[in-house]
């Protein structure tokens, strides 16, 4: 199938545009990064999304959803990435969402679905315990007592995790760290007795948190799919994450290329304009190749999601390895070729490095995917 969007999807990904430029544009972040913010968006801001159906994008129908795809709302995160525009949307329409659709029961899928898509409530996933993204060495532990589970362990870095309603836990009912079996997923109110939420702060100013549980009691039917089989879900859902990441980042790369590019036409230095240097023209011309080869990478992706494709494990580990690598080129040349101005906090362009660290790194950074690529091709 062509690597191009339908006449819906480029209408969706053009309102996008525009909502994010008037409504969440990067002196938004600067805005609530310099007020504090607890969450690091607007209070209206995630309601004005919802009302749009942004929430609903990848809800079934069936669940009061739109079912529109991934093709569609990858666009919308991609535009996300050029206003650096911080939301519920990642944690909950993306990953909220695929995780339930992928591991929930019918009644879950209604009762949860349905709450997305109308914007009533928010959620968050937990995975990672330790520093680097390790899905398999889960160790934290839900033992079934009295009818139901009690949850013990910690959780490091989850995305929205001091302000979700419902926190998707991953922890082990059976083997030990290692293991891909024994892992089940939970969704966990995040104000249930025992759960202690530690917000914490990174450069990009967005709402991250460490949650420590302590004997949390959660009821049987907390349990999201079947007991020690919740890792093809936790993959299948950490696949979509990191496509979406991707996409972010797309929107990164090219709008902190069409900045410094702008610049370069504009900034003289010993009366001549920089951008008529070769030595930059060359660099600006290979970063605009790097760009255009992952907008296919992306899309393609993106894709093999909507269309079940088994090789969309495989599509995903490309495009995060290889937006990771060219965001980090972007970043960079976006800062040097900005010269002195790009490492002020005044200038914008700087904002981009500081959203793009952390998007590397979240669900595994180069290195990861690209290992896990050749683990899953038999290499």
């Amino acid at each position: 199938m062509a690597l191009v969007l339908n006449e819906e999807q480029q209408m969706l990904k053009e309102s996008a545009q525009g909502f994010l430029a008037e409504f969440a544009p990067v002196a938004e972040l600067r805005k609530q990064r310099d007020a504090g913010s607890e969450t690091g968006y607007g209070d209206k801001l995630w309601a004005q999304m919802a009302n749009m159906g942004w929430a609903a994008i990848l809800v079934p129908e069936a669940y009061g959803g739109l079912d529109f795809g991934h093709m569609g709302m990858g666009q919308i995160v991609e535009q996300s990435g050029r206003t650096l525009t911080a939301s519920p949307l990642f944690a909950t329409a993306v990953l909220g969402v695929t995780a339930i659709n992928l591991a929930g029961s019918e009644d879950q899928k209604a009762e949860l679905l349905g709450a997305i898509a109308a914007g009533e409530i928010t959620t968050a996933l937990a995975v990672d315990e330790k520093i680097h993204h390790a899905p398999t060495q889960i160790s934290m532990t839900a033992v079934k007592q009295n009818g139901g589970y009690v949850l013990n362990g910690a959780k490091r870095f989850v995305a929205d995790g001091s302000t979700a309603d419902k926190l998707i836990v991953a922890a082990r009912t059976a083997g030990e760290a290692g293991d891909a079996a024994g892992i089940s997923l939970f969704v966990v109110d995040r104000n249930a007795a025992g759960v202690e939420v530690e917000r914490t702060e990174m450069t990009d100013t967005r709402n991250y948190a460490n949650i420590n549980f302590h004997n949390v009691e959660v009821a049987e039917t907390a349990l999201l799919g079947e007991e020690g089989k919740g890792f093809k879900a936790l993959s299948g859902t950490l696949d979509a994450g990191n496509v979406y990441l991707a996409a972010e980042m797309l929107g990164i790369c090219q709008e902190s290329f069409e900045r410094t590019l702008q610049y370069l036409k504009e900034r003289k230095q010993f009366g001549v304009l920089i951008g008529s240097f070769q030595a930059l023209q060359h660099r600006a011309a290979d970063w605009w190749s790097q760009v255009e080869l992952c907008k296919s990478a992306v899309l393609k992706a993106l894709q093999a999601m909507d269309e079940g494709d088994v090789k969309a494990p495989v599509l995903a580990s490309v495009a995060k390895a290889k937006l990771c690598q060219v965001t980090e080129l972007s970043t960079n040349e976006a800062i040097q070729m900005h010269g002195g101005i790009g490492m002020t906090d005044e200038y914008e362009i700087g904002f981009f490095i500081k959203r793009a660290r952390p998007a590397q790194i979240m669900f595994g950074d180069n290195s990861y995917h690209t290992d896990r690529f050749a683990l899953l091709c038999g290499y």
